[in-house]
């Protein structure tokens, strides 16, 4: 799983049927290059419209292959011991999301990838979800399910997934696909790491510590507030990184503006998760997963909010690593892809049926 911050891979080795149980054999973090790194966020500037796919056709052939091999390392340096069950899913690079158009784009070859590693590879994870009327996002809520069935962890809760995009999961009971909803939030990480990247030598903001040295720009941030909401009344369901920019945060000083930024993002977060919380009031529980969770600042301001009405976890006190639920969710999906399992429902990212998953390449 390569995400929105566009820094590197994550890649788990799982073992699992696909339904009922999983097991975790091995998590590794593989960080891109700084060539491949700085090529990503580049190309990530420049699309912004579904003509601009075409426009970049040929950096975004370049980009792609570049990434594909980098992923075919990855795959040879895991230990499958010659399993004929093993199976590689690769989700790729983000690049442009767009539920309207019925397109998102991952940077990743798999008919190369196959050839490189000669293993099957289950790849395009998201277009038949978006091609059933569905939003192709998010796509992690049945692996959220099974994680609270396993670890056994009281129901009604949600799972808070703070990547590039935030993402939330209501999951009233551990078994039952009706028993899940889901839901794209808006920003996570994505503001705050785009303002440390372009104003700083950092990648992100690490566990907040440029937030908490400024102070919120009071004003910037309501006009900031509104911008958003007149946009959310445009009802979008699913996001790309591109659907939000940092443009308001212009001439405030490194600190200052992260300080907003975080402000800003930690509001949406908690709007969303005050309306969940309206509807399903036996809801006491929350825990959090992806890179957002290591940023105090973030979630001392969520925590502040709630204050005793809400419990929050970090997903990693049940002995869970937050980092690797995305990757080792991927791999879940690939299998029950391969077994022609739906990996999507209507109350999960609003598809009209349940809905099969990636594409299966092999020898």
């Amino acid at each position: 799983m390569s995400g929105t911050s566009g820094d590197g891979v994550d890649a788990s080795l799982i073992n699992s049927n696909g339904i009922d149980h999983f097991e975790v054999i091995e998590d590794k973090y593989f960080e891109y290059d700084s060539s491949i790194y700085n090529a990503i966020h580049s190309l990530k500037k420049k699309i912004y419209f579904l003509d601009d796919l075409k426009k970049f056709s040929k950096e975004i052939r370049d980009i792609e292959r570049k990434i594909t091999l980098f992923h075919a390392k990855i795959i040879k340096d895991f230990d499958f011991s010659n399993n004929e069950n093993e199976l590689v899913g690769f989700h790729g690079q983000t690049i442009y999301h767009n539920s309207k158009e019925k397109v998102s784009t991952q940077l990743g070859d798999g008919k190369l990838l196959n050839q490189l590693t000669k293993k099957k590879i289950i790849f395009n994870f998201r277009q038949k979800d978006l091609l059933n009327g569905g939003e192709g996002a998010p796509l992690t809520p049945l692996f959220h399910q099974l994680i609270i069935s396993q670890q056994k962890i009281n129901s009604p809760i949600c799972i808070l997934n703070i990547g590039g995009i935030a993402n939330i999961t209501l999951i009233k009971k551990p078994v039952g696909i009706t028993e899940i909803y889901s839901k794209d939030i808006g920003p996570g990480n994505c503001l705050i790491d785009e303002w440390v990247r372009n104003n700083c030598d950092q990648k992100y903001d690490a566990e907040g510590a440029l937030a908490s040295s400024g102070n919120i720009n009071e004003i910037i941030l309501e006009q900031a507030q509104e911008l958003y909401l007149n946009r959310k009344n445009k009802a979008k369901l699913s996001f790309d990184i591109n659907d939000f920019d940092i443009s308001f945060s212009r001439g405030l000083s490194l600190e200052d503006g992260a300080a907003t930024l975080t402000k800003f993002t930690a509001d949406i977060i908690i709007e969303a998760i005050s309306l969940i919380l309206k509807k399903e009031i036996l809801v006491k529980n929350i825990l959090i997963c992806g890179g957002g969770r290591k940023n105090k600042v973030l979630l001392k301001t969520i925590s502040k909010f709630f204050g005793s009405n809400l419990n929050i976890k970090l997903i990693d006190e049940y002995g869970l690593n937050g980092d690797f639920i995305e990757s080792q969710a991927f791999a879940f999906l690939a299998i029950r892809s391969y077994k022609k399992l739906p990996i999507s429902f209507p109350n999960t990212t609003n598809c009209k049926s349940p809905t099969l998953g990636g594409e299966l390449i092999e020898n």
